[in-house]
Formats: C-alpha cells, sequence, structure tokens
C-alpha cells in the first residue's frame, strides 16, 4: 500500500500518477490534507519515501514563481527525483503525465525552435529520454505536415459512436455493450444516432466537412441492413466535397463479413480498422477476444481482395503473460499481411475495465516490445505520425501510430492536437468546439445506451447550445 498525500487538490493527479508509474504493481490511493507539512509526502508500507516539502529552497512560494503552472512543474521535479532515487529507476517521459506531449512540440515548432534545442530544452526541463524527445519531435513535424491540409477556420469532422461488440475485452474501459444484451434495441439506437446526425447536418451546413470516423465499440457489429441504413443516412445529408478521409473501424474479425465490406466500399469508405491486438490465440482468449488469429488474417486478406488500400491494425503490447518472443511473433504475422497503417498500444487498464492490474508487466520488457514494434513498423516501409498516452499505461509508455506513406490517420491527428472542431454523435461520445482563438468547448452526450436512446432530444439540444453561430 502506497499512500500519496498532497496539501492541495491541485498537486494530486500528478503526484499519484508519477506514484503510480514507479510503483505499478503496488495499491496507490491519494488524499487531501489541508495542514500537512508538505506540499506532498509519498508514503510507502508506512514509510516515508518522497517529500515534496515546506523547506527553504523546496518551499515554492520561495522560488519566485508564482505562476501556478511553474509551481506544479518544480513540485514534479523535486517529486521525480526523490521517486527515483528511491526506486533507481527513470520513466521515459520524465514528469509528463499528460495525454498529449506532442502538444507542446507544436508550440516550439511555432515558436520556431530548432530540433537539437528542443530535444535538450525537453530532456532538462521535462526528464524526458532523448529517445522519447526525438521520436515527439519527428511525430509532432508529419502532425503540422497533415494539419495544413485542413481547414482549421470553416472545416470541422464527424464522429459517430457505435457501442457494441461481439463481446467485451477484458481490459476495456470503453461505454461497450455486448450485441447479445443489445441486439433488439440496436435499431431504436440508430433511429436515435440518425436523428441525432440530421440537426448536426442542419446547423453545420456552412461548414467543410474534412474527415469522418465511424467509431466504437465496434461499428460492424450492425447488420448489413443496418450499416447501409447509417451510412446513407449520412450521404443523404453530409457533403463530401471537401472530404479528405472516411473511416469505420471493423475492429473484431468475428464481426467482419464480405457482405459488410462490400456495404463499406458502396458507400466510399477510405479507411477501415481490423484489429487483433495480438495474434497469439492464448492471449486472445484469455482478455476475451471470441475469435482466431486465423479468423483476423481472412478478414484482412478479404478486404484487401475487396479493394481496401488503407488499413489499420492495432496491438497491445504488455498484455498479461505475452512474452518478448510472443510478441516478436505477433508481429511477424502482421508483417506478412502487410497492412497501411500500424497502431501499437501499451497496455493500460483502467477502473472501468473487467481485467485486473497484473504486475507482470515489465517496463524493460515492454520497453523492448515497443522498439521492435518500431522496427517492424520501418520494415513495412512506415513512419510514426501520431502519439498519445493514456492514464495507467504499462511502463509509462506510450501509444504509437505508424503509416506508409499518404496513409496517415488524420482524424487520429486531430484528437491529439485539437485544432479543428469534431461534432460527435451517438452514445458515450463528446464533441469539441474550437474557438479562434483556441479555446475549446465540450458537450458530452450520455455513456448508457437505453438513456441515450430515451433523451436523444436532451442530447440534440445540448449540441443546439455548443454549436450556437457555428
Amino acid at each position: 500500500m502506497i499512500q500519496v498525500i498532497c496539501r492541495e487538490e491541485t498537486y494530486i493527479y500528478n503526484a499519484y500518477h508519477m506514484t503510480k508509474a514507479f510503483y505499478p504493481s503496488a495499491e496507490v490511493v491519494s488524499q487531501i490534507e489541508e495542514k500537512a507539512s508538505n506540499y506532498v509526502t509519498v508514503v510507502k508500507d508506512g514509510i516515508v519515501v518522497a517529500v515534496a516539502a515546506k523547506k527553504p529552497g523546496l518551499d515554492l512560494r520561495d522560488t519566485g514563481r508564482t505562476d501556478g503552472r511553474e509551481q506544479k512543474h518544480l513540485l514534479d521535479t523535486i517529486l521525480y527525483r526523490q521517486l527515483q532515487a528511491q526506486t533507481g529507476r527513470s520513466l521515459a517521459w520524465g514528469i509528463l503525465m499528460g495525454v498529449r506531449p506532442t502538444k507542446l512540440v507544436m508550440k516550439k515548432l511555432g515558436e520556431g525552435m530548432e530540433k537539437a534545442d528542443f530535444v535538450r530544452w525537453f530532456m532538462e526541463d521535462y526528464l524526458v529520454s532523448r529517445e522519447k524527445s526525438e521520436l515527439a519531435w519527428q511525430i509532432a513535424v508529419r502532425e503540422r505536415a497533415l494539419l495544413e491540409r485542413l481547414d482549421t477556420a470553416d472545416g470541422y469532422s464527424l464522429y459517430v459512436g457505435i457501442p457494441f461488440c461481439p463481446t467485451v475485452c477484458a481490459y476495456c474501459s470503453f461505454s461497450s455493450g455486448e450485441l447479445a444484451v443489445w441486439k433488439d434495441r440496436m435499431d431504436d439506437y440508430l433511429d436515435a444516432v440518425c436523428k441525432e446526425l440530421r440537426f448536426i447536418a442542419g446547423v453545420s451546413g456552412g461548414k467543410r466537412l474534412n474527415t469522418v470516423y465511424i467509431g466504437g465499440g465496434t461499428p460492424t457489429t450492425l447488420e448489413e441492413a443496418q450499416l447501409e441504413r447509417l451510412l446513407s443516412c449520412i450521404d443523404t445529408h453530409f457533403s463530401r466535397e471537401h472530404l479528405l478521409e472516411y473511416t469505420v473501424e471493423a475492429g473484431r474479425p468475428d464481426s467482419v463479413t464480405q457482405g459488410k465490406l462490400a456495404v463499406l466500399k458502396a458507400h466510399g469508405i477510405t479507411r477501415i480498422s481490423i484489429n487483433p491486438q495480438t495474434m497469439q490465440q492464448r492471449t486472445l482468449d484469455r482478455i476475451g477476444r471470441k475469435h482466431t488469429a486465423e479468423e483476423v488474417k481472412r478478414a484482412f486478406t478479404l478486404a484487401r481482395k475487396m479493394g481496401f488500400d488503407n488499413i489499420n491494425m492495432d496491438l497491445i503490447m504488455g498484455l498479461p503473460g505475452e512474452t518478448e518472443e510472443e510478441a516478436k511473433d505477433t508481429l511477424r504475422q502482421i508483417e506478412s499481411l502487410a497492412p497501411d497503417n500500424l497502431t501499437v498500444h501499451s497496455l493500460a487498464i483502467k477502473r472501468a475495465a473487467r481485467m485486473e492490474r497484473q504486475e507482470t508487466e515489465d517496463a524493460g520488457c515492454i520497453g523492448h516490445m515497443i522498439e521492435e514494434a518500431a522496427r517492424s513498423a520501418e520494415r513495412m516501409g512506415m513512419s510514426p505520425y501520431y502519439l498519445y498516452r493514456q492514464k495507467n499505461i504499462a511502463g509509462n509508455f506510450e501509444n504509437v501510430g505508424y503509416a506508409k506513406v499518404e496513409k496517415a490517420g488524420i482524424y487520429n491527428i486531430l484528437i491529439m492536437e485539437e485544432k479543428q472542431t469534431i461534432v460527435a454523435c451517438g452514445a458515450g461520445s463528446i464533441s469539441k468546439r474550437v474557438y479562434p482563438d483556441g479555446q475549446i468547448e465540450r458537450s458530452e452526450n450520455v455513456k448508457d445506451v437505453a438513456i441515450y436512446i430515451q433523451k436523444i432530444d436532451e442530447m440534440i439540444e445540448r449540441k443546439r447550445k455548443l454549436l450556437t453561430d457555428f
């Protein structure tokens, strides 16, 4: 048991997640004690192991820094150094606990900073490793080039959430429902989604639609007729004049059929995902994915034969019990298929997931897996183009998207960089309106599918307020 005791709530997030990163297998709890003598105290098994103390030279108010972010930055550095000394470990991303490290790089790019200066600054100021500093720079440069293709002033992107799956994977924390439970209500759900889509089309007629992303869950859980209905609704109400990308996730191979792929093809979908996560059958069974590795190959091969020329595949490194050799074998099998995109995730177990956090994960082992995945992507002619991090991510690493030339997923970059308005519909979806001054306003739909169906008019009213004068 590890306790993270903070004097103010503002310090809890980073202190908790940094401590969890240094002690990933431990149970970590956090609490506020306003009368605590230290800004942060970390107690392990009753023994104080790290302190950001109220002492001369360490008291934030004695530093002369008045900006709250500067104060937190200093506190994080103090805490990191003490945890590093206590454990003998370093974190690849240093004191960065946020999900969008490339935002910092984009800012420095905008200020005209050169690569060598940036890498040095990132390593010194945020204690990020040289390898990750260079990776962040490389990805940010590619992101900026792709974002230049978008109309950030008068353009927007559309997200449609289909929160159903054949089964729910043990590691999943999304608001996905099993098909068997929701099968009789999927048409009701589509009624609500199409109503929301028609409203969005009505208020965004003066804007330019740049990307469409249908995610989930697993959109191809829909039957052929239901998929046809959804895509026809989008075709009827939205213009493709300025569309650069149209993605549909077909993530579970056990939901992919020739008929469904034919529907996608007929509606001009330009990018799909077929996601194995691993090609090790033992692991697939363990994490609750009720399909085989062979089904992955069959679904991918079928999609290629039907003319899909931009296919992404997702993999997760650090799945329980999986070895480096098994990860290498998975990568060899993926290379034989030759996808156009490869998204490599480090396992992140969140509270909503059924899988319990297990410290079978060795940070060094996962690091080797990630390095091998990068080499595999390079062998397939891919380059890293987007990056994000999650809470409770294995080994404190990252998720990286790799793509061949002209095959990068533009919507993925938009989610990370928040440079363009994304209007989202469906249960659990979040719309983000980006204003010219960079301010972002959000509107969330309820996660519960039944409540979403029941209160669709309320969801639309939320969007009406968000999109006033859009």
